[in-house]
């Protein structure tokens, strides 16, 4: 099957497995897996023209729904943090597409970018997992026979954001995330993805908040963001004539496919996995790409 827009040909039935296999392990860490999903289509699939950002925020756009309907079925949606990210992040998209247009258009610049972007990631994710930053463990609240799996939020204001989960009380700094969401934004405009890859690892590594409160409240921001970034494309493809800008509907209609299903599944099955298990698996995921990446770049 011909897809004009990515200039590919390939069998309908491999994007939307593509699609499922990557985002059913990748919500489990509140990721939509376009992190992972863009350098598969680059890599494998030889979609390398800058619609493929576009594209890659449209899966985004139709397949975040899945895991977040899950979450906040489950009661484990931290609303407060996604609006904070959304707020931060949605400026930097804008910012961050216009930076992939006008010095990141061809491939080998943007590959190397991508590749530092997932070993940044892939690093701080490690540093934390190896257990160099200490940090004391959150204060019981209540009774532990009263200890809920849901998130509850005891305090929202514009400098702290307190919750509980599972019997203990969680906080984090108002301005300390979004300013982080604002730099999440703007690399995650160029790249191509919401940002949940990015903002996720630092909230649990940094903030120390628990992986299974982040995960709705990043897929949420990642919805809202890739939105942002599609539109962003769309309005200024007829200002690029020479280049392929909108996504690729398509097969973007594909990958979604098998990106919604996926993401339902992967949050429904996430709270038995043990958190320590899903940090290993994304960060051997990360190194992989990146290792993939780092090949292609030396054989150039």
């Amino acid at each position: 099957m011909y897809f004009p827009t990515a200039d590919i040909d390939v069998s309908p039935f491999v994007p939307p497995l593509m699609a499922f296999a990557v985002s059913f392990f990748s919500s489990m860490g509140g990721l939509s897996g376009a992190f992972l999903l863009l350098p598969l289509l680059m890599t494998f699939l030889g979609y390398t023209n800058p619609s493929v950002s576009a594209t890659n925020q449209l899966y985004n756009v139709f397949s975040s729904p899945g895991g977040i309907f899950r979450y906040c079925r489950e009661g484990r949606l931290l609303w407060p943090l996604s609006w904070i990210i959304i707020a931060g992040a949605v400026p930097g998209v804008v910012a961050g597409g216009f930076i992939r247009l006008h010095w990141l258009a061809q491939v080998r610049p943007f590959k190397l970018f991508v590749a530092l972007v997932l070993f940044g990631i892939a690093l701080e994710m490690l540093y934390d997992l190896l257990g160099r930053r200490r940090a004391a463990p959150a204060p019981a609240c209540g009774a532990p026979g009263m200890a809920r799996p849901v998130v509850e939020v005891t305090q929202s204001s514009l400098s702290r954001v307190a919750y509980t989960f599972s019997g203990r009380l969680h906080a984090f700094s108002v301005p300390a995330v979004c300013a982080c969401s604002v730099a999440v934004g703007l690399v995650g405009g160029i790249y191509g993805i919401g940002g949940g890859a990015i903002i996720a690892p630092f909230l649990v590594s940094m903030f120390r908040l628990p992986i299974h409160t982040v995960a709705g409240a990043t897929l949420m921001a990642t919805f809202v963001n890739a939105l942002a970034g599609v539109l962003f494309y769309v309005a200024v493809s007829p200002f690029y004539p020479g280049l392929n800008v909108a996504p690729d509907w398509g097969l973007a209609a594909l990958l979604s496919l098998g990106g919604l299903t996926g993401m339902y599944c992967g949050a429904r099955f996430q709270k038995r996995v043990p958190p320590v298990l899903l940090k290993w698996m994304l960060v051997l995921t990360l190194l992989g790409m990146v290792a993939v990446y780092g090949a292609e770049l030396l054989g150039d």
